[in-house]
């Protein structure tokens, strides 16, 4: 019998007790709205400390038989409470709900809005931007008064240096919102008002609840990408970015055109601020909370409009017996653009029908379909007379999960070859049943495709359905694994064997096509791993795993892995299980999540034994080194390593034996072993250029420029940090970019040129912020605050260091809390605060004698000696200097990376404390 679990409720304070039930989670529309509300379920159970609650969740977890290693920890518990998270660990918020009310109705409700909201974000965070665009309709027609109504607005704002945004092109769907914004986007480009084009479907109303509203800040990613800013540049919040946005488009002449909207919040940052910058907004809403904007309704054709546009889309059709056969036509289609476009397209493709046989067949199956619209009486019409094979097609294709395809996919749905797919979505797109973006990429409009999903379900039976759908996941999954053995041979072995598609893929001969199809096709990808098969969810997630490491954003790869580690429980795969495990242990390493990593990396080492894999094995303790590295237990770190090294050996895994050289020549630097740090990297380096890795090349460049700079040799350091960034640039690999330019940053700060060392830090705060990278955003804080602190900045100084220790003690890195106090010690005492700086000093002093890492205790000695010299206290003051250059001496250096703790600096503080103040007999 297990135990009792007490009573969640204790005495509350009355001043905090505002409620008497507990806060409804399926009122919150956000993230942080979910947030706020487990703030507020945490004070109404009488707001027990964050221990308790973590006490209360490993009780349970425990009782349960998971391992101690997977078990929370405090810091992981704090940050389901913080405002601003991108993601929440929802079996994690669960046990927080648990703990705090366990009731299992209540308990269910928060798992219900956990998967409600945190599916909506990943969903809308894939969205695809364009620098073009659509087509334009060659037969559209009308709309005369809202053309010329919108050229006079982009008159008016041009003549009074006005931004404009011209938002309610609003109306019902199939109104032509989005052809009337595309041709008025046409003719203005045609007549060069515009230099620039960007173009996106916000989804505002879309027919598959998997693709919710896009995401503003997904949308301004990919905007500031087509307006040539690096990805690692890229802001990390939505402020941020829009601020980046619209500086961008300052002093330009661009046409921005955001389909589909859903409301005024999802545009408003989306919105140029810029004279010159037309903004064109569609929407089945009137949004009328924009008042600054002009307001344009379009409604449906008039008749005489809809007559002009069936006569000038089949001007070659006779009208037959009955002379007002077109207005009867488009009186039957409401006078609806959607539903005319596809009439004229049926009309087409019936020749010898005359425009009155044509009303009198609508006639009929009107008086026999009493209820049916105008779009659904065209959209039957259209796919009853489309040829079978190209009925098949538009079926199969309503299938495809994702937003947009190409004829790959449709010959994989189909079961046909791409050339002759092809030719069929182009037919198809001439009878308006499909649209086309940019070239050779198809896309539905939202009533068309539940139109055409519906027809599935009534005319392809289940088992047909799933064979398309398993021809069209087979296909992804074949040519993901041969982009990534073309992007990153080196690690061909490291992923599954996967069997050549039953269908074509595309012919990719090298490393860029191999990435640009990875970067092309990757919201279909993650798209396809969330609504495939188990069998292809694990797949995808052992092939993307490097291309997510290194490109980042994490929130990706970790939602990719953790599908996949749920699938392969449930299902028992447990070299499946390993693989995710691994995976999502890389994902939380990257973000700063130690111990979640921790956990992951355990229990894939765990099953890597149990199953004989050494592979995973290998991965496994390999991950578990980096862990323990920056978490500054250095002796288990060496020990994983050192185990991984002698794995790689034995199973002849150079891409393994290079990660554990280079993990081994980390811990050595750490602990001051300069020369043993220098050959691990160079010996990392060799079997990097010996496979082609150029990962791993520029991540032994990069080891080898830290350690050149912590020996003073500041050329060559540069040099090798130069030759990584430039590697990473070139590859595209953000996290090698980062530690370059925080390298770099260290450099340049050294040199003393401060401004360049800022910009550098910059840069890479930008990088790490975008990717979510924790380690390389504290690095880069710590050194901004450095930056500010010697160009006498100190307000900015302190605030860097601030934030930095927060993240370091949110993080469990005793290394970055030793960092952050190490510089607000050196700022107190630039302030005149030589008590403060005393403190900081002494509490990073503790720190750095914990993990053993006598450089770091070195540059506190030295910053506690300062404080009690200026302390006048002379006697500690010498012996802390002492103790400073004994630990310097001992390690054959006469440098730390603090250029402020060097031999040649610390004897002069002692010739010149002699001089001042002689040691007592005493000393």
């Amino acid at each position: 019998m297990g135990e009792a679990v007490p009573s969640s409720r204790e005495p509350v304070n009355p001043a905090v007790e505002r409620f008497a039930v507990p806060p409804d989670p399926g009122q919150a529309g956000t993230l942080d709205d979910l947030v706020q509300r487990l703030r507020l379920l945490k004070v109404w159970a009488g707001d027990p400390s964050y221990e308790r609650i973590t006490d209360r969740i490993n009780a349970v977890w425990g009782a349960a038989g998971r391992p101690s290693a997977e078990l929370a920890s405090k810091t992981t518990v704090v940050r389901c409470f913080e405002i601003g998270r991108r993601r929440l660990n929802p079996h994690l918020v669960v046990a927080v709900v648990q703990a705090l009310h366990p009731d299992v109705g209540y308990v269910t409700q928060w798992r219900q809005a956990l998967r409600v909201i945190g599916g909506e974000i990943e969903a809308a965070s894939q969205v695809r931007v364009q620098d073009r665009l659509p087509q334009d309709l060659a037969e559209f027609t009308g709309r005369t008064i809202e053309l010329e109504q919108l050229r006079q607005a982009l008159h008016h704002a041009r003549q009074h240096g006005e931004a404009v945004v011209i938002t309610a092109i609003a109306g019902m769907a199939g109104v032509g919102k989005t052809q009337l914004a595309v041709r008025a986007g046409h003719l203005f480009t045609r007549k060069k008002a515009f230099d620039r084009v960007l173009f996106v479907n916000l989804r505002g109303f879309y027919p598959d609840p998997a693709q919710p509203p896009a995401d503003p800040a997904a949308v301004l990613d990919g905007f500031l990408r087509l307006l040539g800013v690096p990805g690692q540049q890229i802001p990390h919040d939505l402020p941020a970015r829009t601020a980046a946005y619209r500086d961008r488009l300052a002093g330009t002449s661009t046409l921005v055109v955001l389909d589909n909207a859903a409301d005024a919040e999802q545009i408003r940052p989306l919105l140029p601020q810029t004279p010159g910058c037309l903004t064109l907004v569609t929407s089945r809403r009137s949004l009328t909370d924009l008042p600054s904007a002009i307001h344009l309704t379009v409604d449906v054709f008039t008749p005489d409009e809809a007559i002009a546009f069936l006569t000038a889309a089949v001007p070659e059709v006779p009208v037959g017996a009955h002379p007002q056969a077109a207005a009867r036509i488009a009186g039957r289609c409401g006078y609806l653009p959607l539903a005319l476009g596809l009439v004229t397209g049926h009309i087409r493709n019936t020749p010898g029908w005359t425009l009155t046989d044509h009303a009198d067949r609508l006639d009929d199956r009107h008086t026999r379909r009493r209820l049916e619209s105008g779009v659904e009486l065209a959209l039957n019409l259209s796919y009853q007379h489309l040829p079978t094979d190209l009925q098949r097609v538009l079926r199969m294709a309503a299938l495809h999960p994702g937003q947009d395809f190409d004829a790959y996919a449709a010959a994989a749905l189909t079961d046909t070859d791409p050339p002759t797919a092809g030719t069929m979505l182009e037919h198809l797109c001439r009878d308006h049943l499909l649209q086309q973006a940019t070239p050779g990429r198809y896309s539905f409009h939202d009533l068309v495709r539940a139109y055409a999903a519906s027809r599935a379900d009534d005319q392809d039976n289940p088992s047909q359905r799933r064979a398309a759908l398993t021809r069209l996941f087979d296909f992804y999954v074949a040519t993901t694994a041969t982009a990534m053995n073309l992007a990153r041979p080196h690690a061909r072995h490291r992923g599954p064997t996967i069997p050549a598609a039953n269908t074509p893929t595309p012919d990719l001969a090298e490393q860029k096509q191999a990435e640009l199809w990875l970067d092309t096709e990757l919201a279909n990808l993650l798209t396809v791993a969330e609504h495939g098969w188990p069998e292809h969810t694990w797949q995808l997630s052992a092939t993307l795993d490097r291309h997510l490491r290194t490109r980042g954003p994490y929130r990706d790869a970790e939602t990719l892995h953790q599908h996949a580690l749920h699938l392969a429980r449930h299902h028992g795969n447990h070299p499946a299980e390993m693989n995710a495990l691994n995976s999502l242990g890389q994902a939380h390493r990257m973000q700063g999540s130690y111990d979640l990593a921790s956990g992951h990396y355990g229990r894939a080492l765990q099953i890597a034994d149990d199953i004989g894999d050494r592979g995973g094995e290998l991965t496994a303790l390999n991950g578990l080194g980096y862990v323990h590295r920056m978490l500054g237990r250095h002796e288990q770190a060496g020990n994983h390593y050192g185990r991984a090294l002698q794995i790689a050996h034995d199973i002849g895994d150079r891409d393994g034996e290079r990660a554990a050289l280079h993990g081994l020549g980390e811990v050595h630097a750490m602990l001051g072993r300069h020369q043993q740090a220098g050959d691990r990297f160079s010996q990392a380096l060799q079997i990097a250029h010996d496979i082609g890795d150029r990962g791993g090349e520029l991540s032994a460049l990069n080891g080898l420029g830290h350690i050149h700079w912590m020996l003073g040799h500041h050329e060559q350091a540069a040099d090798y940090f130069g030759r990584a960034l430039q590697i990473a640039q070139d590859n595209g690999n953000r996290i090698g970019e980062l530690s370059a330019l925080n390298g770099l940053g260290h450099i340049h700060w050294t040199l003393g040129l401060h401004e360049l060392a800022g910009d550098y830090y910059g840069r890479a705060l930008q990088i790490a912020q975008a990717i979510g990278n924790r380690n390389g955003e504290l690095n880069a804080l710590n050194g901004h605050g450095l930056v500010h602190r010697m160009l006498g900045r100190y307000s900015e100084a302190a605030n860097c260091y601030q934030q930095a220790y927060n993240l370091a003690r949110e993080l469990g890195s005793d290394n970055w809390q030793y960092e952050a106090l190490q510089g607000l010690g050196r700022l107190h005492h630039a302030t005149g605060h030589p008590d403060l700086a005393l403190t900081h000093h002494e509490q990073a002093l503790r720190y750095a004698t914990d993990l053993n890492q006598p450089d770091d205790q070195a540059r506190a000695h030295d910053g506690l000696a300062h404080a009690h010299h200026a302390l006048n206290d002379h006697d500690r003051a010498r012996r802390h200097w002492q103790h400073a250059l004994d630990i310097l001496t001992s390690l054959g250096t006469d440098h730390t990376e603090d250029i402020e703790t060097s031999v040649p600096n610390i004897r002069a503080q002692l010739t010149k404390l002699d001089k001042q103040h002689p040691p007592t007999a005493i000393e």
